[in-house]
């Protein structure tokens, strides 16, 4: 290699570092003007986002962007949460009328690239199944032939439904609603056969019931539906914010720091990785922008995957979801984090 093209091509990595740089910090610059992380939420998913009896949003996805809040302002109250509808959400990530999206949605390919979004990980891994009246009878979704099916609008739902019909040869009657406890309700008041969605949502749809014992959730799951949270394209310094928190929760989890005890295993944790992540050893914050403790501030104030997914959609919540897939790695599941090194 020639020393000229060692300069041309030093200059042009350097121009490149630089103007990557300037460009990756606009959204971090923007959130920490505003003071507060702008998080698009459901519009009223019991587990996911819901706003309670006290007004607060509660669910999986609103304390995901609690914890990302934490580790940008040390704060996991400084966040806006917008609710938005299945057809608003891509939109108003788009646009920018929201920092991240954590709304139940689907990674998949076409949003991933022609949406020109950035999934950051996988919060629950789900599948798409079928809610129906014990009424009707029915054991299996292959029983289905003929009948009305509930739907909402502009989501993964409706294909994979039409290939699952289509391909076992049956026939089936859309009525579509633009929100998900539109499509609920109108299973529950008799208007359609049944309803179709992630199962998580299914069985959080089914406990605002006025029986809910009336209604069963089929066995058949029809498709992979990780969902996760999701920014725009063109700010990596934003998506390794927002990715990286997940992965710290997750690899909190498997070192087994939680809520109750981080600040005893910021004193006297011997393990590097937990040194790493705790920041006690090393300098990983200045990574990130971020102050050297943010892991701490997530896992204080919002808690591990585990403790998120528990209290929000697991066995301590109403919906009693059992891990499964969502299960870390070396305990059967499919949640597996990067290294923090």
């Amino acid at each position: 290699m020639t020393h000229s093209f060692r300069r041309t091509a030093g200059a042009a990595l350097a121009l490149l570092a630089t103007t990557g740089i300037a460009h990756a910090g606009a959204t971090l610059d923007a959130v920490k003007k505003n003071g507060f992380v702008k998080c698009g939420v459901s519009d009223g998913l019991p587990g996911f986002s819901y706003t309670d009896d006290k007004g607060n949003v509660v669910g999986i996805d609103a304390d995901f962007c609690r914890a990302v809040a934490a580790a940008v302002f040390g704060d996991a109250t400084k966040v806006k949460f917008t609710p938005l509808t299945a057809k608003e959400r891509f939109t108003a990530l788009q646009s920018g009328e929201v920092d991240v999206l954590s709304r139940n949605s689907t990674w998949t390919s076409s949003r991933d690239t022609a949406l020109g979004l950035n999934f950051a990980g996988v919060t629950y891994y789900d599948g798409q199944g079928f809610l129906v009246n014990k009424k009707l009878g029915v054991k299996s979704a292959k029983e289905l032939d003929g009948a009305s099916v509930c739907i909402q609008a502009g989501t993964t739902t409706e294909l994979n439904l039409a290939d699952y019909f289509r391909s076992n040869k049956m026939k089936f009657t859309p009525i579509t609603y633009d929100k998900s406890d539109e499509s609920a309700k109108a299973l529950e008041a008799g208007r359609c056969d049944f309803l179709t969605s992630d199962q998580s949502q299914l069985y959080a749809q089914r406990i605002k019931f006025a029986n809910p014992d009336e209604f069963v959730v089929l066995p058949e799951v029809i498709s992979k539906e990780p969902l996760g949270p999701a920014v725009r394209h063109g700010d990596d310094e934003w998506f390794d914010i927002v990715k990286w928190t997940l992965f710290a929760q997750l690899n909190a989890e498997e070192l087994g720091i939680t809520s109750k005890n981080v600040d005893e295993m910021v004193k006297s944790a011997t393990n590097p990785d937990a040194k790493r992540l705790l920041g006690t050893e090393g300098e990983r914050g200045k990574d990130f922008g971020l102050a050297n403790d943010w892991v701490v501030k997530v896992v204080k104030q919002v808690g591990n995957y585990g403790e998120m997914f528990e209290r929000n959609v697991g066995e301590g919540s109403a919906l009693k979801i059992k891990r499964g897939q969502n299960a870390l790695w070396n305990q059967g599941g499919l949640q597996y984090a990067p290294p923090f090194r």
